[in-house]
């Protein structure tokens, strides 16, 4: 069984790389620094961002957050035992909890997402065109269409 061997990629397709993984690197190092403030960890500070766009079930939590349902349940106790978080039963399934946000929980998350400077001041600087073409890139390699254009292409 041979493998297959991958064709070179071009400098310009290397440095989008090592530019986003400098933004992605970046953005962790201010949400960590953000998480800390709040003697908060990063990861729980991610599930109290999750809660407080809308409660969810355990497993649905640990799907966004890539991890063992068994660690977003200690990360729960702990913001639970804060006052930052709560259970609750599914109003769907009784049989399910659901973790959601207390009203200090929705305060310390808005105050978590309004201390992140580092995303925001770069692109208030970019103009609404210029934003609106940003996310619509950025949603199209998420999407995983990105792809379909020619690797070796430097116009686009």
């Amino acid at each position: 069984m041979g493998t297959q061997k991958l064709p070179p990629i071009d400098p310009l397709t290397l440095e989008v790389v090592d530019l986003i993984g400098t933004v992605v690197a970046r953005y962790h190092e201010e949400y960590e620094e953000a998480a800390a403030e709040h003697a908060l960890t990063g990861a729980q500070a991610r599930l109290l961002s999750l809660l407080s766009l809308e409660p969810l079930p355990m497993r649905r939590l640990a799907q966004r957050l890539k991890c063992e349902p068994s660690n977003v349940t200690g990360i729960v106790d702990r913001l639970e035992a804060r006052g930052l978080a709560e259970r609750r039963p599914d109003p769907g399934d009784r049989r399910v909890k659901l973790a959601a946000t207390t009203e200090e929980g929705r305060r310390v998350a808005r105050s978590l997402r309004e201390s992140l400077r580092f995303a925001r001041e770069p692109l208030a600087g970019l103009s609404r065109d210029e934003r609106m073409s940003l996310r619509g890139l950025l949603l199209r390699m998420l999407d995983g269409s990105a792809g379909t254009g020619d690797p070796g292409s430097a116009d686009g």
